[in-house]
C-alpha cells in the first residue's frame, strides 16, 4: 500500500496494521542494488543485511551507531557524492531520535537520497519494547510529507512492496519509504563487522573510487 492509501485503526496501529517479514522486505532492497549505489544500515536492517551475504565496499554498516544518525549521515553522503544513489535504513525507534533529519532532508533535497524506514512498532534489540510511535499511532509516512518530502510511500505487504520497489527506489529524490515489518522475535542487536577504524577508511577509498 502507498502512503495515500486508507487503512483501518489509527496510522500504524499494531493492531491495524499490515506488516510483512523483515527479512524478505530487505532482500528485496537488495535486489534492486545498483551498481555504485551506497547502502547504509543499522540496528535490525544491518543485522540482515550482514546475514545475506559479503558486504559491499560501498555498504556502511552503521554499528555501533549513535542511534537515530543514520538519516543524517546518508545525507551528508549523498551531498557529498550526488552522483551515486546513496539508501540510508532505519528503524521506526531510530527515526524518532532524530525527527529532524527529515526536514533536514527536505530543505537540502538532495535528489539521490533514499530514506527507508523499517517500522516494526518496538525497539527491537532491546527487548521489544514499545515504541511510543506505534502507542501514539504515528504514521512515519505523514511525517515525511509534512516535513516537505514529496516523494513518500507506505508499503505493509510484501507483494506490493515487490512489486513497486523499483519505481520507488528510482524516483527523484530525496524519497522516504517507509515499510511496515514484523518484529522478529527473540532478535539479538547487530555485531559491527569490524574496526570502526579500520572500516571508515576504507568506506571513504571506496566512495572516492579507490
Amino acid at each position: 500500500m502507498s502512503a495515500t492509501s486508507k487503512k483501518g485503526g489509527a496510522p500504524g496501529s499494531p493492531t491495524s496494521r499490515k506488516a510483512m517479514p523483515l527479512r524478505e522486505a530487505i532482500e528485496t532492497l537488495r535486489a534492486q542494488r545498483g551498481a555504485g549505489d551506497v547502502v547504509i544500515t543499522s540496528m535490525g536492517s544491518a543485522r540482515e543485511w550482514m546475514a545475506m551475504g559479503p558486504l559491499d565496499p560501498l555498504d556502511f554498516i552503521h554499528v555501533p551507531s549513535s542511534m537515530g544518525e543514520t538519516l543524517s549521515l546518508g545525507l551528508g553522503i549523498a551531498l557529498a557524492q550526488p552522483a551515486r544513489r546513496v539508501v540510508a535504513c532505519c528503524g521506526d525507534g531510530s527515526l524518532l531520535m532524530n525527527l529532524g533529519a527529515l526536514v533536514t532532508i527536505a530543505s537540502e533535497a538532495p535528489p539521490n537520497l533514499v530514506v527507508v524506514v523499517f517500522d516494526n512498532g518496538v525497539y527491537e534489540v532491546t527487548g521489544a519494547q514499545s515504541a511510543p510511535g506505534a502507542r501514539a499511532g504515528a504514521d512515519f509516512a505523514v511525517l515525511a510529507r509534512a516535513s516537505g518530502i514529496a516523494s513518500v510511500h507506505r508499503f505493509g505487504d510484501l507483494d506490493a512492496w515487490r512489486s513497486s520497489a523499483a519505481s520507488a527506489l528510482g524516483a527523484p529524490g530525496p524519497v522516504c519509504i517507509v515499510l511496515d515489518v514484523a518484529p522478529v522475535p527473540g532478535a539479538i542487536g547487530p555485531r559491527s563487522p569490524g574496526k570502526t577504524a579500520e572500516r571508515g577508511p576504507a568506506f571513504a577509498r571506496a566512495l572516492q573510487g579507490g
